[in-house]
């Protein structure tokens, strides 16, 4: 019997309503549920493949690695580290990416993406 319920995203489903995501690909912090799920959407569409390469939890906190191909063709190596309150809530979402130049690359096109949707501040 195959089931029914959705897959759980490893963060976007338990942001709280004043999370906070701190990235490589930006200036200033993106605060706020909505706001965090359009930027990772956003980064989802620039990429051609993603695959993970390691999940680990420690403690109140989720590690994720993955490995991606950007749709300009160069290559991104990506660490995810979820922070989780006792009630299971995640507060705050922080993304580290290599090399230099796919970071700048998708940098670039998250400006362009969500200029209009996100302050400029937070913009590489």
């Amino acid at each position: 019997m195959s089931s029914t319920q959705p897959e759980r995203h490893p963060f976007l489903d338990d942001l709280t309503a004043d999370a906070e995501l701190v990235s490589s690909v930006l200036r200033a912090p993106v605060i706020g549920r909505d706001e965090i799920r359009l930027a990772v959407d956003a980064v989802g569409t620039f990429y051609v493949s993603q695959t993970p390469t390691f999940v680990q939890t420690v403690g109140s906190r989720i590690f994720l690695e993955y490995e991606a191909v950007l749709t300009s063709g160069e290559t991104l190596s990506a660490v995810v580290v979820v922070d989780h309150n006792a009630d299971g809530s995640v507060p705050r979402v922080s993304v580290r990416m290599s090399p230099l130049g796919a970071v700048l690359t998708l940098a670039t096109h998250l400006r362009e993406s969500l200029s209009n949707q996100l302050p400029d501040r937070v913009f590489l």
